[in-house]
């Protein structure tokens, strides 16, 4: 994907220095592109806890480069008794986002049965470029299969706009490229496809409105910034054709978690009769549990983050209180779509329903 004319990823390893990981400071977009130097397993814990980098391939990919430098940083006799020391370190910092956990365990598969820190390196340094290339690759295919769901509703009605409602940024930046919810709209965007995109704000931290209305004018896709509480409108009126959200862990009985508001998109679409998918890596499928309701851990985060508005002002970036500074606010992270409300999953191996049968289908390797 492009900034300021440039192909980017979201993570890369420094050209001259392998053990030095960089990536963007996420809490500055649109603003300002900032490069941050990633040295440590605790650097990396920290961009992932503050949000520096967020979204949950994303986040998988600085846990496998985490894991990587705590093997590079550990002066002592026992390595393996540090590499798990770490792994709780940062499986802790985000709990939701199930590719952190995927992404630390793939890790420890690489270094099964090795016992010199040295070769320990070399295959979780190995490793994690592997988790970054395949989330590539994987991105790719979500849009490609995701593309013919563009495709038919633009044959359905030839020549007009097709209008898609997304929530949060299940973008490039969430990523590594291209996306998951934005792939197959770059995709159709870049075969001609009349494409316009309804972005949610996304409160309380406006990833909506900082990062996928950056990532989409970069890219020059038509788009419209709208507050959280919209949609409905926009869906009642027919100004929706679909919406297309990502996913933080979905359950193998197909429901989501997302971020928080989700889920009332998903309502509002299922009464409006409008198409509700959502774009996922195989990663991110938490094939251990079947209730995501009950089952999935969502991440309260700090009242701050409500109470505050964080932005460019006249003296640069500041935060602005709007409330009284005494009330309590509570900060729910996420929260879960059932599968009934889904009209479909888009993995790297296609469209599926939103069930476990759906989902074993397309991967039988998960079947019980």
């Amino acid at each position: 994907m492009i900034i300021k004319g440039e192909h980017k990823r979201t993570i890369w390893v420094d050209k001259n220095n392998s053990q030095l990981i960089q990536t963007f400071d996420q809490r500055l977009f649109p603003h300002e592109v900032k490069i941050v130097d990633i040295t440590t397993s605790a650097e990396a814990g920290v961009a992932i806890k503050d949000m520096i980098v967020r979204g949950a391939p994303l986040i998988g990919a600085m846990a496998a480069y985490g894991i990587y430098l705590a093997a590079v940083e550990y002066k002592g006799d026992d390595v393996l008794a540090y590499l798990n020391e770490r792994k709780d370190y940062l499986n802790e910092t985000r709990p939701t986002a199930i590719n952190l956990a995927w992404a630390l365990n793939e890790q420890f598969k690489n270094i099964d049965g090795l016992t010199d820190q040295s070769e320990m390196i070399a295959a979780l340094f190995k490793g994690a470029n592997k988790i970054v290339e395949d989330d590539v690759e994987t991105c790719r295919m979500i849009g490609e299969h995701g593309l013919q769901i563009i495709e038919e509703i633009a044959a359905s009605k030839p020549g007009e706009t097709i209008n898609i409602l997304t929530h949060c940024n299940a973008g490039w930046l969430a990523c590594i490229d291209w996306g998951t919810a934005t792939s197959p709209i770059y995709q159709a965007h870049q075969k001609g496809i009349k494409v316009h995109v309804w972005v949610d704000e996304t409160r309380p931290r406006s990833q909506g409105a900082n990062l996928t209305s950056f990532e989409l004018n970069e890219q020059g896709v038509p788009h419209t910034l709208i507050t959280d509480n919209t949609g409905g409108h926009l869906m009642q009126h027919h100004m929706v054709d679909m919406v297309i959200v990502g996913t933080d862990r979905t359950t193998r009985s197909g429901d989501v978690a997302n971020k928080i508001g989700t889920y009332l998109k998903a309502l509002a679409a299922n009464d409006n009769h409008v198409p509700f998918y959502v774009a996922l890596p195989s990663s991110t499928i938490d094939w251990e549990i079947n209730d995501g309701v009950k089952e999935i851990p969502i991440e309260m985060r700090s009242e701050d983050e409500v109470k505050y508005v964080y932005g460019k002002g006249k003296n640069g970036m500041e935060s602005v209180l709007i409330c009284p500074k005494t009330t309590p606010a509570a900060n729910y992270g996420f929260d879960v779509t059932p599968a009934r409300l889904v009209t479909g999953l888009i993995t790297e191996r296609g469209i599926c329903e939103a069930s476990e049968e759906g989902l074993t289908n397309q991967f039988p390797e998960q079947k019980r």
